[in-house]
Order: structure tokens, then sequence, then C-alpha cells
């Protein structure tokens, strides 16, 4: 008797999805493998749309996850129909156009979407998650006038840097005194936040906003100072939300993404795993559950994903070692690790000039190496991301990136 071939359905053709796809193709499972997607537009990679493609240096082409290799000729591809409904009990899933799809192992991959704006504007205010709202926003840069972006996280931060590239005069708005402190600590927060100026865009940190009116090319920001700057185009980049309310009728716990065991399968479930920016699993070094909005999350994820499908009896934890970088004018961020949670830091390399070389070094309570973030270093950044997943002892780590470093460290342990 021959043997029943089995289906794979990945829902969501976002970088977390085409990756499982991907690797479930190549890695051995022995069936179909179908990835549905919201958008009507082939699987594309999204860090570029700040950077490369809204300066037009990128066509979208060269956005594209699925090039045609051979794994690439495994994975099916059913886009335009959203998901909207999970029947776990029967194994389907609804799309928007009526259809069932039906699975023996389900992933959910949907992403997040760009937190909309909650003030009112007719047009001109944009946020940036999808191909097309990068293209519509590149429009509008390109028709010239003053831009504000609101938020002075990565990618407002990105946007400004791509806008300034273009020749436009840029204002970023945070109602933060130093808005990367969020996700490097208040070490460098400030000196990232300076980059901005350095690169001639006007700055309002710390200061609110508490409306926009106007239409595209005449716009008006008010913000909680009184202050009111003209703009012809706004940027609003303040942060994501998981795209979990598909689910909200499948009986899965979705409270702030997809609730998932150590191996990324959902709580409750041996058939249903989540990968990406919808994906809550626990993680042993933050002591709980955690969702983590990064593409090399995403990429590696969707690696521990398929290969738990494929080999189930033998499943491996998810214990990634966090990354995430960014490109702001000529400068390369990167960081390992979250500083966010850290007890203390040493500076290594020379954080000042135009254009530092530098590494900070956290450690956690315990005197491990917490997180690392470097400037414009990416060999440091090779050695922390090394040094963390072994969990190394921060002394020790210092010690052995110190020979990597021009100078002795500038700053003291604190």
């Amino acid at each position: 008797m021959s043997r029943v071939s089995r289906t794979a359905v990945v829902v969501g053709s976002s970088v977390a999805g085409v990756r499982t796809a991907q690797a479930l193709a190549a890695g051995g499972f022995d069936g179909r493998v179908l990835v549905v997607g919201a958008e009507d537009t082939a699987p594309y990679d999204k860090p570029p749309l700040s950077k490369h493609f809204l300066t037009g240096a990128w066509t979208a082409g060269k956005l594209a996850l699925l090039n045609g290799g051979p794994a690439d000729e495994r994975v099916e591809l059913r886009l335009g129909a959203a998901a909207e409904h999970l029947d776990v009990e029967d194994k389907q899933v609804r799309l928007s156009d009526g259809t069932r799809v039906r699975y023996d192992v389900c992933v959910i991959a949907t992403g997040a979407s760009a937190r909309p704006s909650p003030w009112a504007a007719r047009d001109g205010v944009h946020v940036l998650r999808t191909l097309r709202d990068g293209a519509a926003l590149r429009r509008d840069l390109l028709r010239g006038g003053d831009v504000v972006v609101v938020g002075g996280g990565f990618v407002g931060a990105e946007v400004a840097a791509a806008a300034r590239g273009l020749a436009r005069r840029v204002t970023v708005v945070d109602p933060l005194r130093d808005p990367m402190a969020r996700v490097v600590g208040p070490t460098i927060g400030p000196l990232l936040s300076g980059i901005h100026e350095r690169h001639g865009v006007r700055t309002r940190f710390g200061t609110g906003v508490v409306a926009i009116e106007g239409t595209s090319g005449d716009l008006r920001v008010f913000l909680d100072d009184g202050t009111v700057l003209p703009a012809a185009t706004v940027v609003v980049g303040i942060g994501a939300v998981p795209n979990d309310g598909w689910l909200r009728s499948s009986g899965l716990d979705v409270a702030d993404g997809v609730l998932c065991d150590e191996y990324c399968r959902a709580q409750g479930t041996r058939d249903v795993y989540a990968a990406g920016d919808v994906a809550r699993w626990p993680h042993p070094r933050h002591g709980g559950h955690v969702r983590v909005e990064h593409w090399t999350n995403a990429v590696e994820q969707a690696a521990c994903v398929a290969r738990n499908i494929v080999r189930p009896d033998e499943p491996v934890p998810y214990r990634p070692v966090e990354y995430v970088w960014s490109d702001q004018y000529d400068w390369k961020i990167q960081i390992a690790g979250s500083p966010a949670r850290a007890t203390g830091h040493t500076v290594l390399g020379d954080p000042t000039g135009d254009r530092p070389r530098a590494a900070v070094a956290y450690t956690d309570a315990a005197g491990r190496l917490a997180a690392a973030v470097t400037l414009n270093w990416p060999r440091a950044l090779v050695a922390c991301r090394r040094l963390l997943a072994a969990e190394a002892d921060f002394t020790r780590a210092v010690e052995e990136l110190e020979p990597l470093a021009d100078a002795r460290p500038t700053g003291r342990r604190s």
C-alpha cells in the first residue's frame, strides 16, 4: 500500500513563512508544502523597504524571497486570500475567498502589522510595513517637500536616513529623550540618537505629537509644546502589532501573539506551529515568554520549526541569541542579546568621532555576558554572538574582546 502524502500549510508569505516552507522542502518533508498569503504580490524581503528600496537603489524585483532554487520549486503559493479562521480540530484553514485548505501540519507565520497612526489626516501620512507602503511613501518623497518622522526607533531612523539621502529636509519627533535607548539602553542611546543631527536632521526628542492635520503636500504636525511643524509627507513609525486577530476563534492562546512551547508548537496542539513576529515562546535567558520582531529571529525560528516538523520525535528547543542590525546613513549598528535587561557594561574601542568604531558589552546579575552593541564593527559583533551563545562569563568575554579593539576600553565597568 502506498503512503498517503501529507500537506504542510504555512499561513503567511512573510520571511518566516517562506523560510519555513523552503526548509521543509529541502529538509526531508515528504509531502505538499503550501504557502498561503494575504498579499497578491510574490513573497518579498522587508528590511530593505526602509533602506535601499526607499532610496531607489533597489527595485522590487531584488526583494524576492523565492528565486527558483530546487527547494523553491516544491513550494506552492496561494496568494491574495487572507486566512480568516483556523479549525484546529478539523485541521482546516478558511480563507477570505471562502475556500478551505486542509492540512496535516500548519505553521502560523502571519507576522505583524505597523501600528496605525492615531492621528487623523486625509492623506500623506504613511506607515511602512509592506511593499505597497514603501512604493506609496517613495512616490511622496520624490514629490519633494519637508518630511516629519514620528518615532525614533529603527524604522523611523532608517526612513529619516533614506529621506535625507533623497535630499529632503527631515524632522524626527519622539516623546522619549533618547528613543534608541529603548533598545540599546542609556549607555549609547544618546550617541545613536545624535546620528540624525550629525547628518542634518532636526530632532524634537522629548516632545509628543497631539495632532496631524491637512493633506499630502500640505500637512501640519502639532506638538505638545505648542510647536506646529509643516510637512509635505509624514511617516509614523510607532511599533507593530502581531497579526493574530484571525486566530481569535481558533481556541489558541493569542495574547500578544501565538503562545507556543519551547519547540515553537502552539500550546495545546500537536500539529500547529508558529514562527516569526507572531510567535511567543518561553526563553530561558529571559525567564518567561518573549516575542521578537526581527528578521534574524524569523529566519532562525523558521529553521527550528521545519526541523521539528520533519523530526517530531526528536524536537529541539528554540533558544536563540537575539540579533538585529540597522543601517543608518553610513553607520552599521548591530545588537546581540538584550541590552535593556543588563546590570552593567564596558565600552571597548572609541565611541567618539564622525564614524566611531566601538562596542559596548553588557553584563547581567549573574556575571555573564548579557548583550552587546557594536558600532561599525562587524568583527566584534561576530565574536559577541559566539560568546553569548556559550553563556560566557562577562569578565572573560571582555578579556577576549579587548585585543580586537584598536585601543583599551574607554569606559569603566559599572
